[in-house]
């Protein structure tokens, strides 16, 4: 087979940043990706199915903490960056990069769907000299067995007239856009030559780029991230529910234990795990080893005691309201923290909508106070955030707090609370009014 000239010119159009960059799915990964290559110079049409999302950036408002609205205007009044609905707003560009979400279905199964979906669009707009980039989170093999044929679908040959890349997204919510841009960023190509120009185009805008031998490897190093991190949490998890009984305190242990310096990396319990990936992605590498005719034992078992947390934390709630000679039924309780991690308004997976539910389950009377989350729904009904007061603190039988967020008075809920069961170690617990999990 003979090499489209196109293809052999992409890599120039990248060096000179002539080529133009279309980034299918506008959020928390996408829409940072398309400011770091307007940033460094791409022309970039983001690329989203949600009318209102991109309204809303077409009016230079900001839906990610991460990205302020002056950084944005500036990305739209340079010229080099749109935010289009139409799929037709990707004709002519180069570089396809695939930023959608992949989730998991009521059975725990991958759902690729949006995946499939963005990459039919783009197979749909492919021409020769193109590269298309997936981003977000999937098993092993599925850029190659998945995504390559819908690709093919266009005529197109891989290698003659296209590339394809894997390149998995690294976003830390709250953390910052320049945390992002420093983070080294894997890429494995299909094959080399795809690796080559991907590799050139994430080096105009990341700080180091990290070259593997394959998609694949590229695949399971983002999964084993994040099951090291499942793993990892779930042990310290069962740890704190034996340190409770046992009447010690699991965060000084911790503590302790990483005063050892080799050997011990610390991580801390929760009330369950939460956002886009740690809840997630395990689940992607367990279904595709079964698919294998392979067990794993030890990661669903991890998962297993992440998921029974929120429930070990009402019934801790309700022990400690049963030792203060109170019925549950009837009590008010009020949470503290609704999103699933501190300064964040994002509710993706949070444990604190599970622990809701089973309370009001139980016949508590909800109330919740987040700074960065003004409501969120537990099935058709919709709490607001009130206000964090002594008055609110007082009026609550118990306060259970599940996120850590750095705006909020811990010393004003300590000294108020009549009862707090604290997920996140931010407040004495000394026994008698404020406890641990």
């Amino acid at each position: 087979m003979t090499v489209n000239d196109s293809i052999l010119n992409l890599r120039r159009r990248i060096d000179s940043r002539e080529a133009v960059v279309g980034v299918l799915g506008l959020g928390y990964v996408g829409l940072p990706l398309c400011i770091y290559a307007e940033r460094s110079g791409f022309t970039v049409v983001g690329f989203d199915v949600d009318g209102d999302r991109v309204a809303q950036l077409e009016r230079g408002e900001s839906y990610l903490s991460d990205l302020g609205e002056a950084e944005l205007g500036t990305a739209l009044e340079n010229g080099r960056f749109s935010a289009v609905s139409d799929e037709k707003g990707l004709d002519g560009a180069d570089i396809f990069v695939i930023c959608v979400p992949t989730p998991l279905t009521p059975n725990q199964v991958p759902d690729v769907s949006f995946l499939h979906a963005a990459t039919e669009t783009v197979s749909r707009r492919l021409r020769p000299g193109c590269m298309v980039i997936v981003e977000s989170t999937t098993y092993p093999g599925c850029t190659r067995d998945d995504i390559l044929p819908i690709l093919e679908q266009s005529g197109l040959r891989p290698d003659v007239d296209f590339l394809l890349a894997f390149s998995p997204e690294r976003v830390n919510p709250g953390n910052g856009m320049e945390q992002t841009r420093s983070t080294p960023k894997l890429v494995g190509g299909v094959t080399p030559a795809s690796l080559d120009a991907a590799s050139a185009f994430y080096r105009c805008c990341f700080t180091e780029v990290v070259e593997l031998s394959s998609a694949e490897v590229a695949e399971m190093a983002k999964l084993l991230e994040n099951v090291y991190r499942s793993v990892n949490i779930a042990l310290v998890n069962e740890l704190a529910v034996i340190c409770n009984s046992m009447g010690i305190s699991v965060w000084e242990v911790i503590d302790a234990a990483a005063t050892k310096p080799f050997g011990f990396t610390p991580f801390y319990p929760g009330p369950g795990l939460g956002g886009h990936c740690i809840p997630i992605d395990p689940f992607y590498l367990s279904w595709k080893a079964r698919e294998l005719g392979l067990a794993t034992e030890f990661i669903e078992l991890a998962g297993k005691v992440n998921t029974r947390m929120p429930a070990y934390v009402v019934d801790r709630v309700t022990q400690m309201l049963n030792d203060a000679s109170r019925s549950i039924r009837g009590s008010a309780v009020m949470i503290i923290g609704a999103a699933y991690k501190a300064d964040v308004a994002d509710l993706r997976e949070s444990p604190a909508l599970k622990v809701a539910q089973l309370l009001i389950e139980k016949g508590a009377r909800i109330t919740y106070h987040d700074p960065h989350v003004g409501s969120f729904m537990i099935g058709e009904a919709v709490l607001y955030s009130i206000p964090l007061t002594k008055d609110s603190l007082s009026d609550a039988d118990c306060v259970v707090i599940l996120t850590p967020h750095s705006a909020v008075d811990w010393e004003l809920v300590y000294r108020n609370a009549r009862l707090v069961l604290d997920a996140r170690n931010v407040i004495p617990h000394d026994g008698r009014k404020s406890f641990s999990i």
